[in-house]
């Protein structure tokens, strides 16, 4: 397939200029060409054809994209229940635009014509007169893009239940696009039948293999269609898509902040307490940043819009070293520091006093207000997106901090600053002419920042300028209103924020929930959830309850969420319904698996059924599935699964292809059932052995569950050195292999068999 690819490349290339003179020009179709090799080339749209006879090779290459469709095209007829192959070839009744299907008698039964226009391609298999014989155009090809897509969904399903993601080149049944993350392009692929397999380990231009099918029978199925979609987020959602820049945030922030228990009362001391407690029982698990909240004078007590934000004077009571210091000691306990920020208004009156014209004032002279302050600054100055730009450098430069959540940019509503610039009353107040005000404050923002430093947008929103400045974006509302506990609404709301943005999380930038909550202030299904909701998905990751208050259960469930999974959408669209059944599809070069949520959203209890064609797998196969909540092993299953919920829970569940010999299960260590822990597993046929590598935090077991089946017997279990090392077989014929080990260290195992003779 892939020496096919190379050929049809070389040979389109010489010609691929007639590709963007079509696209400049308009879609009128050519007259097809007929070459001395047989070949048949033709142009339609910004599409060049070219389908050689010999061996039934179609070649469609959209130059002005870069994308290329090269393969072999079938067509197999059923005729009184008997399958007969036909060849393809030339039209021979002067219609050269399209091509025939052939009978073993040499006789042209059928067509495949081509049409569209622009960046439309479809290919119709049709019957000659009024023929009805039954039969199956398939198109064996690669596929290329460009050298960061990926394979997914573009076109939302009616009545789907299932969000997917992936974590690696994982690939889903229900996948329907490729898409190219740097050109914002997606090749989207229509046929009676799909299935698109991405590549693995490919450093380049990716080539996915397509297998598609049509039907002269089918109504809605006997067309094969590729349709480039240019611009497909900045056209649609994201008017300022720039792809995510990881160079500066290689993986989603994950960290700790005061404000959802202690609310505006916590001060240095308060912190660095916490922060000792975290450094002891999260930071080996990956916790990166240590985030200060409420810091600015006259900041004890909410609203946030008395608060002095502008003058950097830290609250005397609160912070009595003042900022730089505490970055310091946050520093010298192993954490990055992180501040929050609302550079657009403030509270304090003498600064007003003192910079009266930076502010916006209503016609009769009354100091406009919203959520940022009493006192709203002036974006159409120079002088106040100057003061922005030198306040964010100090912070970065001489206070020393590295993470910034930048508060009051776009929001929901009127009060937040994206909105409350563009209402025409406050454009009135402005003493400059300005276009685009809210997108110069944001780069004078970054510009203060620095290139190196770490930006979460507050409310930050992919409609915005935004976009291509911050890192990360915090979604919807918070997790708790000021001084309460978290409710359940609050949970779902997180949830169904989440779902909502997911499909720009780690494209354009990485999605922050709000904190994830785990305390013994919600029941413990609830907390799963909440884990599962913020974690499953990769996104942004900061806790935020009193860590020296929560139980090792609860302390557990932050740490099976570190480090974050490096995840993807496969749904690129915005889901507005929160789904029972959220998929992480995981490829790693040592195998394949689903991690597969089932939420009962509900108060009262039910039986959740998922089919494994909803989940995008062979429902023909059996499929071994794992409860990770339960640690425990729920058996084989072919078609589907169906598990009682408890109301307000959810099950975690590790899905896997069944081999029927000894395999790998789970892991306790990570949400994702190794996706993040796990560096290998391979099976030896000849030595009946099953071995891999895993990452071990110090003195924290890992418990890997295997599969020993019927026809194996367990024999033995080693670990490399310094590794202690605990096997227990279970009556389900699982084998728990527990190790530890007293210092950060990626530890091998071996798990030995005896093969039985049937």
């Amino acid at each position: 397939m892939h020496d096919r690819h190379s050929l049809f490349t070389t040979r389109l290339n010489a010609v691929a200029a007639v590709c963007v003179l079509c696209a400049a020009g308009g879609s009128r179709l050519s007259a097809a060409e007929q070459k001395l090799d047989g070949s048949v080339i033709q142009t339609l749209g910004e599409w060049r054809i070219e389908f050689q006879p010999a061996d039934s090779t179609l070649a469609c290459v959209h130059a002005a994209s870069g994308a290329e469709i090269i393969g072999t095209l079938s067509f197999t007829a059923e005729i009184d229940g008997q399958r007969q192959p036909w060849s393809i070839g030339r039209g021979r009744d002067s219609a050269p635009r399209r091509l025939s299907l052939i009978d073993a008698a040499g006789d042209v039964q059928g067509y495949l014509t081509f049409s569209g226009s622009g960046t439309s391609l479809n290919v119709t298999v049709a019957h000659r007169s009024a023929q009805s014989y039954k039969g199956e155009l398939a198109f064996r090809a690669t596929a290329r893009l460009g050298n960061r897509s990926f394979a997914c969904r573009t076109r939302p399903p009616i009545g789907s239940r299932v969000v997917q993601m992936a974590s690696g080149p994982a690939d889903s049944g229900l996948n329907d696009s490729l898409f190219d993350v740097d050109t914002d392009t997606a090749l989207r692929l229509t046929g009676r039948t799909l299935a698109i397999r991405s590549p693995a380990g490919q450093v380049g231009p990716r080539h996915f293999e397509l297998v598609m099918s049509a039907s002269p029978q089918a109504a809605d199925g006997a067309t094969l269609a590729f349709e480039l979609l240019r611009d497909y987020y900045r056209s649609r959602y994201v008017p300022f898509y720039r792809p995510i820049d990881r160079k500066r945030c290689p993986s989603p922030p994950t960290g700790w902040m005061s404000w959802n228990v202690y609310f505006d009362k916590a001060g240095e001391e308060d912190n660095l307490a916490e922060a000792r407690v975290g450094a002891r029982y999260l930071k080996p698990f990956g916790l990166e940043i240590w985030h200060i909240e409420s810091w600015q004078d006259n900041s004890d007590r909410l609203p946030v819009s008395k608060f002095h934000n502008l003058t950097l004077r830290p609250d005397p009571r609160k912070f009595p070293h003042g900022m730089k210091w505490l970055a310091d000691r946050i520093r010298e306990l192993g954490f990055r520091p992180g501040i929050w920020t609302v550079p657009f208004g403030t509270g304090d009156r003498a600064f007003y006093d003192t910079h009266k014209n930076w502010f916006l004032h209503h016609p009769d002279g009354q100091p406009m207000h919203n959520w940022c302050g009493y006192y709203v600054l002036d974006p159409s100055l120079p002088a106040v997106r100057q003061h922005m730009e030198d306040t964010h450098r100090i912070m970065s430069q001489e206070w020393g901090y590295e993470y910034f959540k930048i508060d009051g940019m776009s929001g929901r509503g009127p009060s937040y600053s994206a909105h409350f610039y563009e209402r025409p009353e406050v454009r009135a107040a402005f003493r400059e002419s300005c276009e685009g005000p809210f997108r110069l404050c944001v780069e004078a923002l970054r510009r203060g920042l620095g290139p190196d430093r770490i930006w979460l947008a507050c409310q930050g929103h992919y409609t915005g300028p935004e976009v291509g400045q911050a890192d990360a974006a915090r979604l919807g509302a918070d997790i708790v209103s000021p001084n309460e506990p978290p409710h359940w609404a609050n949970y779902l709301h997180q949830a169904q924020t989440t779902l909502n943005q997911l499909f720009v999380h780690n494209i354009v930038w990485y999605n922050d929930p709000d904190t994830l909550l785990v305390g013994e202030a919600a029941p413990l299904n609830t907390a799963r959830i909440a884990a599962t909701a913020v974690g499953l998905p990769g996104q942004v990751m900061f806790a935020g309850d009193k860590l020296a208050d929560l139980p090792a259960e609860r302390m557990r469930l932050l740490q099976q969420c570190l480090p974050v999974c490096d995840v993807r959408p496969l749904d690129l669209f915005p889901l507005f319904e929160l789904h029972p059944i959220w998929a992480l599809k995981i490829s790693r070069p040592f195998g394949t698996w689903d991690v597969v949520s089932l939420f009962n959203w509900k108060d009262e209890s039910a039986e959740l059924r998922v089919r494994f064609d909803e989940l995008g797998l062979p429902a023909d196969r059996h499929h071994l599935v794992y409860d990770f909540w339960g640690q425990s092993f729920l058996g084989s299953f072919r078609e589907s699964l169906s598990m009682p919920l408890a109301g307000r829970s959810n099950a975690l569940l590790a899905v896997h292809p069944d081999t029927g010999r000894p395999q790998f299960l789970s892991s306790d260590r990570h949400i994702t059932q190794g996706g993040v822990e796990v560096e290998q597993v391979a099976w030896d046929e000849v030595r009946s052995t099953l071995s891999g590598r895993v990452r071990l935090v110090e003195h924290v077991p890992a418990r890997l569950t295997c599969l020993v089946p019927r026809g194996y017997e367990f024999a033995s279990a080693k670990a490399g050195d310094e590794v202690e090392l605990r096997a227990e077989r279970q009556p389900d014929r699982t084998l728990v292999v527990t190790l530890e080990a007293a210092t950060p260290s990626t530890a091998t195992w071996e798990i030995a068999c005896t093969h039985l003779q049937p």
